[in-house]
């Protein structure tokens, strides 16, 4: 980006309510409230008020806490990233940035206070390291975000935590293939925050910020990366029963992100962009594989 359309992008000043709904990230809100109410139900909730608030919770307020913070604390890098101003996140004009905080946060605490209400120590627990972990992201003095390796775990975190979550509050017993699913969750997460943040090592480098990809480079992140896939889809496979019917398949749903970031094998730090295709067809991938883990959540809850 040259430094004539800096200056441009940094004018723009989008409605509060646009720059809002994007900040969130729409194409995301699944990725967070579907784990959470998976979860919920197969723990043996019900569908009663706490789904609900819950997953409204997951989908929209938590969202926006935790994309609206990052896109005001990472402002400065935003504007040297051209992927930025769309879909993939907002560029937030210092003017919106106490707006956004003040909306992204009061919005998540009536549905807090709610879930608090309906919950127990244990669950009250793990809410708390979720909106801990998506506010240490981003905030000075924490950013996580910035110490290589902790901002795969905690990026990782922002996701697992909706279904650790859901867990909690339906008072369910983590059984092994629980625990299993959950840990190869938590392998997938890291994994794919690694890989997107390849595309931005050239921002990330001119804006002096660190991540894991800054740290190991390009083609030891996608490595890293696919071999995280992997090793998620190999937990599921050996450690999910048979009994489970159609559930020991899972594991395989892991193979098309690994195909999908495997083409970037041998990237360099100057080709690093390149990612992005693969960044993309990530995005959409998740939706064809939430509805084939739909079909098999379906198969497991016959079965119960």
């Amino acid at each position: 980006m040259s430094a004539a359309q800096v200056p441009s992008r940094a004018a723009a000043r989008p409605p509060l309510g646009r720059a809002l709904l994007i900040s969130s990230r729409p194409l995301s809100w699944v990725n967070t409230a579907y784990p959470f109410a998976a979860a919920y139900l197969l723990a043996g909730g019900g569908v009663d008020w706490r789904l609900i608030v819950g997953t409204l919770f997951f989908l929209v307020p938590y969202n926006l806490a935790m994309y609206g913070t990052n896109d005001v604390f990472d402002y400065a890098s935003d504007l040297l990233n051209p992927r930025k101003g769309g879909a993939e996140g907002a560029v937030l004009p210092p003017s919106l940035h106490r707006p956004a905080l003040q909306w992204a946060w009061a919005s998540c605490v009536p549905f807090a206070v709610a879930l608090v209400a309906g919950g127990t120590p244990l669950s009250w627990g793990v809410l708390a390291v979720s909106l801990f972990a998506v506010a240490a992201y981003s905030v000075p003095r924490l950013r996580f975000k910035e110490r290589p390796v902790l901002d795969s775990i905690t990026s990782s975190t922002h996701f697992v935590s909706p279904a650790a979550y859901g867990l909690a509050l339906a008072g369910g017993i983590p059984a092994p293939p629980a625990l299993a699913v959950l840990a190869a969750f938590f392998l997938w997460g890291m994994a794919s925050h690694a890989f997107g943040a390849v595309q931005d090592i050239g921002p990330d480098r001119e804006a002096g910020i660190g991540s894991i990809a800054t740290l190991f480079g390009a083609r030891a992140t996608v490595r890293l990366a696919v071999m995280l896939y992997l090793a998620a889809g190999a937990l599921l496979l050996v450690l999910v029963p048979i009994s489970e019917g159609p559930a020991r398949f899972a594991g395989l749903l892991a193979l098309p992100y690994a195909a999908s970031a495997a083409p970037f094998w041998s990237v360099t730090d100057r080709s690093a962009e390149q990612t992005r295709a693969g960044w993309r067809r990530f995005l959409w991938l998740n939706y064809v594989t939430g509805f084939l883990v739909t079909l098999l959540l379906i198969s497991v809850w016959m079965h119960l």
